[in-house]
């Protein structure tokens, strides 16, 4: 899903095709499957699972496939799945941090370390690449009919890590470890979030040229093509692609 980052919108404005909606269908109902076999099966006591379904409503997800996935944690109990971090890097010294959902730990480090190889990158050390990154909340907030003014204060009284607006949305990055708390009190007092998760953000951005940036977002491409892969952060600016 590479996340909801810039490489997200990207996909979303070229437009899915069958094959790709369904892929991204199975890759939330993993995520909801896991967060309800992991916490409660109720998202208002399971703060992972309220982000995944709604991650999952944002795609358009129908309701009875989020119910089958939710029920599906009850049936899959001797299926297990491991959380993984990959540190990677691509062509040009670009750094990517890779997190993939998978029952075959060796499945997914192969398919991913081939899928590297193949467009000039390659699997990293553990703390090789996790170093330009910091991991943080990101809470999103539609602009329909809530003053700027409001969400700032909301927002510094909850002692959020930033805060910005956007031409459509807000932006709140949060520490990671308070991310649910402060995600909870903003649903109390604006209502639901038009998205929220954990992320990785680079601490600085390199520019690539436009024609490496169009291998680049290819290689991201592939990789998210991977059924094991769920999100992907990169340290790529691609908000001129």
């Amino acid at each position: 899903m590479a996340g909801h980052s810039h490489w997200a919108g990207i996909k979303h404005k070229k437009g899915r095709a069958d094959k790709e909606r369904s892929k991204l269908f199975s890759k939330l109902s993993r995520e909801i499957t896991v967060a309800a076999k992991l916490g409660d099966k109720n998202p208002e006591m399971n703060p992972r699972l309220r982000s995944a379904i709604q991650a999952a409503k944002q795609s358009n997800m129908p309701k009875e496939n989020i119910s089958r996935a939710i029920s599906k944690s009850e049936l899959s109990e001797g299926k297990n799945y491991d959380q993984l971090k990959y540190e990677a890097f691509g062509p040009n010294n670009t750094a990517l941090i890779i997190e993939s959902l998978t029952d075959n730990k060796n499945r997914s480090a192969s398919s991913i370390r081939t899928v590297l190889q193949k467009k000039g990158g390659r699997l990293g050390e553990t703390g090789s690449a996790k170093h330009l990154f910091f991991s943080c909340g990101i809470i999103r907030i539609k602009k329909i009919g809530i003053d700027d003014n409001k969400v700032l204060e909301l927002t510094t009284s909850l002692d959020a890590k930033d805060f910005s607006i956007n031409d459509d949305f807000y932006e709140i990055i949060t520490e990671k470890e308070n991310f649910y708390k402060i995600k909870v009190e903003i649903e109390k007092k604006i209502g639901e979030t038009m998205y929220s998760g954990l992320e990785w953000r680079p601490y600085n951005r390199i520019n690539l040229d436009i024609d490496k940036v169009k291998d680049f977002i290819d290689l991201i491409g592939k990789l998210d093509e991977l059924d094991d892969v769920q999100n992907i952060y990169t340290n790529v600016n691609l908000n001129e692609s």
